[in-house]
């Protein structure tokens, strides 16, 4: 018994290096390292087990560190000018404490979420589906992308970045890159990425969060297409004739 148990064996061994079961051989293994990636998946830390989470979540904290980065640029290249009172007005004025509040909830909601905290609501049960799983990790994906092609236009507009609307300023116009085609191309990208927060994590707090974001956003485009088309004029009045707010207007062929 000892000796055909070996025979077989050999058999077996023989069949896997001479090709006749490459083939099983090959989906066993496969199935071997899927089994223990999940296994090694499962001795990690919970909250580092919900992949698409993390990379929001550091998604996000890359995004307004480099917000941070740009304001202390344009700071620098402020002092070195001289500033007006409409812009200092600006800075002081009562809407930044709002967007302080907003990126604090939009930073933080992901991050408690992730952390388990039990100071927000936890992801609800259709989050867990395999569908619906696919979805966050497209949006986890689309996020990394919209803060890729968010550092392109803040490379695009370099020192002429505002966070507000300077009335006093005259910046040269912008139209090639993304901005031939949206004009708030910046601000898409942010609404993208709230889009991908919400699908990633879609709680009542996130939903309430990406709402006023969106609304805020509108709002601050618009209040930037009056002022620079009362700086530039018919060159702007033009632009926004072959140019759409957030996404790409459909041009006809006379344009």
């Amino acid at each position: 018994m000892a000796a055909r148990a070996r025979g077989n064996s050999a058999r077996r061994w023989h069949n896997s290096v001479g090709g006749r079961a490459r083939r099983p051989a090959g989906v066993a293994r496969c199935s071997f390292y899927l089994s223990a990636i999940a296994a090694c998946a499962q001795t990690l830390p919970k909250a580092m087990q919900d992949v698409p989470l993390a990379v929001l979540t550091a998604t996000l904290s890359s995004y307004w560190i480099g917000v941070g980065v740009m304001i202390v640029r344009v700071r620098r290249a402020l002092r070195r000018g001289p500033r007006s009172a409409a812009q200092r007005f600006e800075r002081f004025n009562l809407k930044w404490i709002v967007w302080i509040a907003l990126v604090t909830a939009w930073i933080g909601i992901p991050w408690a979420t992730l952390a388990h905290s039990g100071k927000i609501p936890a992801l609800p049960a259709f989050a867990s589906e395999p569908a619906y799983g696919a979805l966050r990790w497209i949006a986890a994906i689309i996020a990394v992308l919209a803060l890729a092609a968010t550092i392109r236009c803040w490379k695009r507009m370099g020192s002429n970045w505002r966070m507000d609307v300077g009335v006093a300023t005259e910046a040269p116009l912008i139209t090639d890159g993304f901005f031939a085609y949206i004009r708030h191309p910046i601000y898409a990208f942010s609404i993208l990425l709230m889009l991908c927060s919400v699908a990633i994590v879609p709680t009542l707090p996130m939903l309430a969060v990406a709402a006023i974001h969106v609304a805020m956003m509108n709002a601050k485009a618009r209040s930037e297409e009056r002022h620079l088309l009362a700086v530039h004029g018919d060159a702007y009045a033009r632009y926004l004739r072959t140019s759409g707010r957030f996404l790409p207007r459909h041009r006809s062929p006379q344009a």
